[in-house]
C-alpha cells in the first residue's frame, strides 16, 4: 500500500523559502504512469494544485505559481520536494503530496501539513 508523508516547517517568515519533503513508501518514484504531485489548501479557499514531477522528470507547473514553485526527486531515498520561494500570509496553507495516476485521479494523499507564513 502506498503511503505518503510530508515533513518540513511549520512556521516561515514572509520572503523565505519555503521546503517541504514527501517520503513515499510501497511505491517507486520510477514508476510508469504516475505523477507526485503537490496541492494547498489556504484558509476558506478551495484546493490548489501547484506543480508535479512524473517519473521521467517531466514537470508541470501551476500557471500562477511557476515563477516561485519548484521541484526535485531523490530516488534513492524516496523522496521528493517542493520548494516556494519569496512566501508571503498568502502562502499559509495545508499542504498536501499526492500521487496521482492519469491527469485527474488522486490515489494516495498524505494527511497535510499545516505552513503559516508569519513575522
Amino acid at each position: 500500500q502506498v503511503q505518503l508523508e510530508e515533513s518540513g516547517p511549520g512556521l516561515v517568515e514572509p520572503w523565505q523559502t519555503l521546503i517541504l519533503t514527501c517520503t513515499v513508501s510501497g511505491g517507486s518514484l520510477k514508476s510508469n504512469g504516475y505523477y507526485w504531485t503537490w496541492i494547498r489548501q489556504a484558509p476558506a479557499k478551495g484546493l490548489e494544485w501547484m506543480i508535479a514531477i512524473g517519473p521521467s522528470g517531466r514537470l508541470d507547473y501551476s500557471p500562477s505559481l511557476k515563477s516561485r514553485t519548484s521541484i526535485s526527486r531523490d530516488t534513492s531515498k524516496s523522496q521528493f520536494t517542493l520548494q516556494l520561494t519569496s512566501v508571503t500570509p498568502e502562502d499559509t496553507a495545508v499542504y498536501y503530496c499526492v500521487r496521482a495516476r492519469g491527469d485527474y485521479i488522486y490515489e494516495y494523499w498524505g494527511q497535510g501539513i499545516q505552513v503559516t507564513v508569519s513575522s
